[in-house]
């Protein structure tokens, strides 16, 4: 079968690799769509330091029940559209002892840490599938980054009561938006590129800024009556971001941060100690969070075409990650369409 392959720092082939064989309690799927995620984009670039190559990315999955050798839970059957939970957990660590499996110490993730979905199959085991009967193939490919902006949502507690800034506006920062705006509450979308700005406009903002363009402080003391933001998101990974959401959270608020910066990012003690503020770290995503963005893509709520900035075929994919890796700021999702 075919496969995109990382083989190196800016090189990837389109390569020919067996089909796995499912071992005891595994499912083997017959993939339609994958996502490019960020940390494919960062192994092309060689940023990436979990990973080593060569390696087939990819974990954003659409895909279908090809065959098994297991009983399948809740009338599970071959050709049902499925996508799959990436991580795996050891149940040993700390994180996986307090229940936090997203968070285990020794995660795997497709396409990681291991070989990923841009592949024609892949063999999963049958605790990591979720039915999917009412999306579309492009709308299941979307369900995994979305999930990443809704676990932060609730790790934050976000209810109805608050006002939450989101800081980039990506698929991630989408996600978050989404989430807050179910729960909701009102929320404020911040990035540096209006065409992203009005697509996360129709995922739930209220307000959008583009803070390339007018004062960011001003314009939250604007629209939250000089109250600011109870909540703040950081989902750009940028170390001016993260500065500008501390500095901008109210008293004893609360900051989740997503994003990964490419630098160390240093501040004051006092803009968390003096407000006494949550600060927060959110990683993957729980099964709740895949089953409450299915809701969300089922209610035909999120804009979901719109966030499909290109979709490619096997042979176009080495040239995708060349040009998303030369202007990475106007791509919002491409998809691998296998």
């Amino acid at each position: 079968m075919k496969a995109v392959k990382i083989v190196g720092p800016g090189k990837v082939t389109v390569t020919e690799v067996p089909v796995p064989e499912p071992r005891p309690g595994e499912v083997l799927l017959k993939v339609n769509y994958v996502g490019f995620c960020g940390s494919d984009l960062s192994t092309y670039l060689g940023k990436n330091p979990l990973v080593s190559y060569p390696r087939i990315p990819g974990h954003e999955v659409s895909a279908v029940v090809a065959e098994t050798n297991v009983s399948l839970p809740d009338g599970l059957l071959p050709g049902d559209r499925v996508t799959v939970i990436p991580y795996t957990s050891c149940g040993k660590c700390a994180a996986c002892r307090n229940g936090r499996f997203n968070a285990c110490e020794h995660n795997q993730t497709l396409g990681v840490q291991r070989d990923g979905a841009m592949c024609g199959y892949i063999s999963v085991p049958v605790g990591k599938i979720l039915k999917v009967p009412h999306l579309s193939d492009t709308e299941t490919a979307l369900i995994e980054p979305l999930t990443v902006g809704f676990h932060a949502i609730d790790r934050a507690r976000v209810t109805a009561e608050d006002t939450v800034m989101v800081l980039g506006s990506g698929m991630i920062g989408a996600g978050a938006v989404a989430g807050a705006a179910q729960r909701g509450a009102k929320v404020i979308a911040v990035d540096i590129d209006d065409e992203k700005l009005e697509t996360v406009k129709k995922a739930g903002a209220a307000f959008v800024i583009n803070s390339s363009k007018v004062n960011l402080h001003e314009e939250l003391m604007r629209i939250t009556s000089d109250n600011a933001p109870d909540v703040v998101v950081e989902a750009a990974g940028n170390p001016v971001t993260y500065r500008a959401g501390m500095e901008e959270l109210a008293f004893t608020g609360r900051m989740v941060c997503i994003g990964y910066t490419k630098n160390e990012t240093s501040f004051p003690t006092s803009l968390w100690v003096k407000k006494e503020l949550d600060i927060l770290g959110s990683r993957n995503a729980i099964p709740g969070d895949f089953k409450a963005v299915i809701g969300l893509l089922e209610s035909g709520k999120f804009p979901a075409a719109e966030v499909l900035t290109r979709v490619v075929s096997f042979d176009e994919a080495p040239d995708a990650f060349k040009k998303w890796s030369e202007d990475p700021g106007k791509v919002f999702k491409i998809l691998l369409k296998l």
